[in-house]
């Protein structure tokens, strides 16, 4: 047996007290310097993407701000390349970015916003109008939300977002303690200010290297272990509520076959089977799959492919039917789409 070496680290930091925010008012605090920085580089205001980022997040609150530090919603699309999560949106399991610091995500959106034809016309508008931004930000379809630009200007007016587009990354943290004079009491804030009063110096980690030999009976407990975790998952599936309509369906949060999900569901396999258009019992991890005859349109009118996704993929993703799928497109049975290519949900591809 090989002998396997266990490396423990012992850190002895001194810290601070990290601030989260639970709040609107905390995430202003904690992000409106990103806002500014990405103002002077990028001239997009920093109250409008401070608001889209309150507005996104929830204040912060968020699946995707929490777990995926993505603060905007951005979707993977066919060019990234980066680590990805997945998270229900318009349909389950859509494919998000995730970074590794909130900051690569507001430099993304500026990214977005700047590089995308559709937004050319708002780099036009003043960039202290946060009113027309919003409104120009809506007309070139960032959002289906009919009141997304009211909702924007709200946020912005009733946070006074607007001292923002006045200062620069030099002088944020004093408008931030200007409009929060409170956190003249806050040791983490304050030491953004004034690093040499409130940093300490950290010491240098310990290492111990400690040596560690994995028995045969260790690696069968461990084996049990993942048998019994991996029960315990697919026991705990639980139904969910489709946005196409409120259809039933699951997400596989293991591998297992189609029995287990008949089984425990109390449905025919054939049903499961001709419900999904399923070619093999088989199920892998984070398949969709419908717990009832899907719908013949989509939820939303059109949908651009990803890199590597198939129709059936398409069809499990918005709760559609394959067939209806293909003949709404125009494509014969089997033709896979291609990265970025558009495809019709509700009404049938317009001829070329």
């Amino acid at each position: 047996m090989k002998r396997l070496f266990l490396l423990v680290s012992l850190l002895v930091l001194s810290k601070f007290s990290a601030q989260t925010w639970a709040t609107e008012d905390q995430y202003i605090q904690k992000f409106a310097k990103y806002a500014v920085e990405e103002m002077e580089k990028y001239k997009i205001p920093a109250s409008i993407t401070l608001a889209q980022g309150l507005l996104e997040t929830g204040g912060g609150q968020s699946r995707l701000a929490l777990e995926g530090k993505n603060h905007f919603g951005i979707k993977c699309k066919e060019d990234w390349t980066g680590k990805t999560m997945k998270h229900t949106d318009d349909a389950p399991n859509e494919c998000f970015r995730v970074y590794d610091d909130p900051r690569q995500s507001y430099e993304d959106h500026s990214i977005f916003l700047s590089t995308r034809k559709y937004y050319q016309n708002l780099f036009n508008l003043n960039m202290k109008d946060y009113r027309a931004w919003a409104y120009g930000l809506k007309k070139a379809g960032y959002a289906t939300n009919p009141r997304y630009a009211s909702i924007l200007i709200d946020k912005i007016e009733k946070y006074k977002l607007y001292e923002f587009d006045d200062t620069n990354s030099k002088e944020v943290l004093y408008a931030v303690l200007k409009m929060y004079p409170d956190l003249k009491d806050d040791r983490t804030f304050m030491a953004q200010l004034e690093p040499e009063k409130y940093t300490q110096k950290v010491k240098e980690p310990i290492t111990l290297t400690v040596p560690y030999k994995q028995t045969s009976y260790t690696q069968q407990q461990k084996r049990v272990e993942r048998i019994k975790t991996k029960a315990e998952t697919l026991n705990s599936i639980i139904i969910k509520s489709h946005p196409n309509e409120g259809l039933k369906y699951i997400i596989i949060p293991e591998d297992t076959n189609i029995k287990f999900i008949a089984s425990k569901f109390n449905i025919s396999e054939n049903k499961l089977m001709r419900w999904n258009e399923l070619k093999s019992d088989v199920l892998r991890k984070n398949d969709i799959i419908f717990l009832e005859s899907k719908n013949s349109d989509g939820n939303t009118p059109t949908y651009k492919a990803e890199s590597g996704e198939d129709m059936h993929d398409i069809a499990q993703k918005f709760g559609i039917k394959l067939n209806k799928l293909y003949t709404k497109n125009r494509m014969d049975e089997g033709q896979k789409p291609f990265a970025g290519q558009l495809i019709y949900l509700i009404d049938k591809k317009p001829r070329n």
